[in-house]
């Protein structure tokens, strides 16, 4: 039982070292475009990203490949264990922003604009901030 509450603490804790890591990446984009983000919006762009993510994976009208590389990264996202530990300061947390960076760009590229913005559940607002982190205009 004692394992069980460990492994539920270390997921718990990998989903905090997530969101804070992408309100800090989300903070630095929008600084950098000029633009304010406000605390509260940057708070809910980490679960919007993760119910946007579980939405694309069970789309049936995106190829098969799209939806395959969304359920490795949800996996990935709920491992305790990073690539790069999230106890490291700034690039711990970090790589899990650019890991959801370029998966996001990739289902873009191939499912389209499209699929985003039709399962996105945050406000216009979010929306602009992930298409900044995904590098799109």
């Amino acid at each position: 039982m004692d394992r069980i509450w460990s492994i539920a603490l270390s997921a718990a804790g990998g989903i905090l070292f997530l969101w804070l890591g992408l309100i800090g990446v989300v903070a630095w984009l929008a600084r950098r475009q000029g633009e304010s983000i406000t605390l509260v919006g940057a708070l809910r762009l980490a679960p919007d990203i993760l119910r946007l993510v579980r939405r694309l994976a069970v789309d049936p009208t995106l190829p098969r490949s799209v939806r395959a590389w969304l359920v490795v990264l949800l996996a990935y996202l709920l491992m305790p264990i990073d690539l790069i530990p999230d106890f490291i300061p700034v690039i711990g947390v970090a790589d899990d922003a650019i890991i959801i960076a370029v998966v996001l760009g990739y289902v873009i590229r191939r499912a389209g604009q499209q699929a985003i913005d039709r399962h996105w559940p945050g406000t216009e607002r979010g929306l602009t901030a992930l298409h900044s982190l995904v590098g799109r205009p």
